[in-house]
């Protein structure tokens, strides 16, 4: 069965006439029935392609789609395909855009084009790729498939699985066949997005591991800055493994990552990392709960006997 209507009408949000301006003035702007919507705005050869919510997006005045400020700052064309609902983008309204798109040979225009999403929009981010063969995908913990004869073991969305997954564009691993290169981001510690990630082992595709970010990735990689940068770089034709990792060493001085390692360090009753830990992130912060679990920490040690000679006296005083 296919829905081709989840959620209240996509006009209804109070963004939609801006679009809509927005798009006949740069480029297009094309309601896909009640849930769907895309925004194409025609500047340069390079073309970010997103797939964003429209809860994403919210209500506030002035809200724009997340690859709208990127796209704009970057001054790279930019195609946004909204959904409002969990659709999975399954509605034969956007197969029948995309379809359009690839017989008026869209894509042809550009000399390089970007697919981007996470999590429901990372499986239409990489499902749609095959539009435009030899495109770049970053997609973050998205899903392969809802078809329940493959995904049976993922209980999360047991209810959209009346969504038909086995038609045109369906199974987003097979439809990343004719990308140059896909990147799917995830954290191996969600047992269920690691499971999804491993049905995308393909030649060109490289996965990479997000650990102790748990169920924000986006959120997380958003506030370090990082993911702009891999867009930017993906744009540029620059992206690697190798310059994803550089970037991601933000995580150093993020502090939500760093509690997160903290807390499992403690978890699993290594006062020896821990202190480490604690004693690098105090020295390079202000982080008065990091210096408190570091003397905890040497507490422990001391009473093992097992200080060792790196620790720092001054980290374990208060700033």
């Amino acid at each position: 069965m296919q829905l081709d209507s989840v959620g209240k009408p996509i006009s209804e949000r109070p963004w939609y006439g801006k679009l809509d301006a927005m798009g006949l003035e740069r480029g297009s702007f094309e309601r896909l029935g009640d849930s769907h919507a895309a925004l194409f705005i025609d500047e340069t050869p390079t073309l970010l392609v997103s797939f964003e919510t429209a809860d994403s997006i919210g209500d506030a005045d002035g809200a724009m789609p997340l690859a709208y400020d990127l796209a704009e700052d970057a001054g790279w064309s930019l195609l946004s395909v909204l959904c409002d609902g969990d659709t999975w983008f399954r509605d034969r309204r956007v197969f029948g855009y995309f379809d359009r798109l690839v017989d008026d040979g869209f894509f042809e225009d550009f000399d390089r084009v970007v697919f981007y999403g996470s999590g429901m929009c990372g499986y239409a981010a990489t499902a749609f790729s095959v539009a435009a063969p030899g495109a770049t995908v970053i997609a973050i913990c998205p899903q392969a498939t809802l078809d329940p004869r493959v995904t049976e073991w993922d209980p999360r969305f047991a209810q959209f699985r009346r969504l038909s997954f086995t038609d045109r564009y369906g199974y987003a691993p097979d439809m990343l066949e004719a990308a140059e290169r896909a990147f799917i981001l995830y954290d191996p510690d969600v047992s269920l997005d690691s499971v999804h990630a491993a049905l995308f082992t393909r030649p060109n595709v490289t996965k990479l591991r997000c650990r102790w970010l748990n169920g924000t990735v986006e959120a997380d990689l958003i506030k370090m800055g990082v993911l702009s940068e891999m867009l930017d770089a993906a744009c540029e034709g620059h992206l690697t493994e190798e310059v994803f990792h550089q970037l991601y060493r933000a995580r150093r001085d993020y502090k939500p990552y760093l509690r997160r390692l903290m807390e499992t360090l403690e978890d699993e009753e290594r006062p020896y990392l821990t202190a480490l830990l604690c004693q690098s992130v105090a020295e390079r912060l202000r982080a008065p709960l990091f210096r408190k679990r570091f003397r905890i920490a040497v507490t422990k040690l001391a009473q093992a006997g097992e200080v060792p000679g790196w620790i720092n006296p001054e980290a374990m005083a208060d700033q």
